[in-house]
């Protein structure tokens, strides 16, 4: 069941402007977690805050469990709207202790009510013993704490997260993240997350939105996201993504790390994602770290020019024949020391083919794919 849904959103904050937004359209159901991801300066935090109430849409509507809260005729005050906000710098009253900051919007509960939810939300959120405590008692992480469950406490329908791990550290920003989801899937709260950070995106999302200059380029699930992108900037913004160019004839896939094309079949035209492709089609394989393996040779076809080891895997940088780079990541076991000549052989399983910049081809799409690689 869909909790929000955003219709044909667009924003321009001048005349004659391009749109911070450009005809956003999006749906949360019950209890799921989605994260608009993009760079900064996108249009993220604008589509947040028009759902918020705290800004006005050029054009669109806004709908919360079936009630238009923004539109070319309705326009329902933030503070009616029945939507958490936790904001990056958390904006917590200083001169209030951590129970009165938690309880500041229930003033029109009864006291004994109040307790209860306060004492509920303080035990949820890891606070038990720090209620009297001020804002500039607590670290980053306790203050994170108090902002969640201050957003929590009116039991909106909707909440929305603005960057809220921007000013932790490294680690503890790792750890919010697990305790966040942990949070907001006990609770079965209808969640949409505002990040840059891919990393982020993928642990806590149930889906996600690639956004760039205003417009969304891409929802899906994390995996469909990393694994099947629809064009050349998603594809490029999500992980690491390396472009082999080539071209296609016969049903064959041509490229310098290997020929790829269909079991026993040789076809003039390829279908690929509603589109097709003729012969001599000049076209781009992306290629995951994961989707390429390695081995010692003599006579391989890339030299290993960098690796740079992260724990549990290294990636290897490799330097193609034709002065190009890719990447392999490999188990930390598999060591290979710098300018070892190695042979790549790519795995199809996760072959995503562009003709210019849109996606014409995934490996889903045809049931058999054989790998010629060299």
């Amino acid at each position: 069941m869909a909790i929000i849904t955003v219709q044909n959103l667009s924003k321009s904050f001048k005349k004659n402007r391009i749109p911070a937004i450009d005809d956003v359209s999006l749906t949360v159901n019950n209890g799921e977690i989605l994260t608009i991801l993009g760079p900064s300066g996108c249009g993220k935090t604008t589509v947040l805050r028009i759902i918020a109430g705290f800004e006005t849409p050029t054009k669109g509507n806004v709908i919360l469990n079936n009630v238009k809260l923004t539109s070319n005729d309705v326009f329902i005050t933030p503070e009616k709207r029945n939507i958490g906000f936790v904001f990056q710098e958390f904006a917590l009253f200083p001169h209030l202790t951590v129970k009165e900051n938690i309880e500041f919007g229930l003033s029109g509960s009864d006291s004994n009510s109040i307790n209860k939810r306060v004492k509920k939300l303080v035990k949820l959120v890891g606070l038990l013993g720090f209620e009297t405590y001020y804002p500039s008692e607590l670290s980053g992480g306790q203050q994170q704490r108090v902002a969640l469950a201050r957003a929590l406490a009116p039991q909106p329908l909707v909440i929305l997260f603005d960057e809220p791990f921007g000013s932790l550290d490294s680690s503890l920003r790792n750890k919010m993240r697990v305790e966040l989801k942990k949070i907001l899937k006990v609770l079965q709260i209808t969640t949409i997350f505002v990040t840059h950070d891919q990393k982020e995106a993928f642990l806590i999302s149930d889906k996600i939105a690639i956004m760039q200059d205003g417009i969304i380029h891409q929802i899906g699930t994390p995996n469909e996201i990393y694994h099947k992108p629809q064009n050349r900037f998603v594809a490029e913004f999500v992980g690491y993504a390396d472009f082999v160019n080539g071209f296609y004839k016969d049903g064959v896939i041509f490229t310098e790390l290997g020929e790829f094309g269909i079991s026993g079949k040789k076809i003039s035209t390829f279908p690929l994602l509603g589109k097709n492709m003729v012969n001599d089609d000049k076209i781009t394989v992306m290629f995951r770290p994961d989707d390429i393996d390695i081995v010692p040779a003599e006579f391989g076809n890339g030299i290993i020019t960098s690796l740079d080891f992260t724990g549990d895997k290294i990636l290897y940088t490799i330097k193609l024949r034709s002065g190009k780079f890719v990447h392999s990541s490999q188990p930390s076991s598999f060591y290979l020391v710098k300018d070892t000549s190695v042979l790549i052989i790519p795995n199809p399983n996760h072959l995503v083919v562009l003709k210019g910049d849109d996606v014409v081809y995934q490996h889903e799409d045809i049931k058999e794919l054989l790998n010629k690689s060299l």
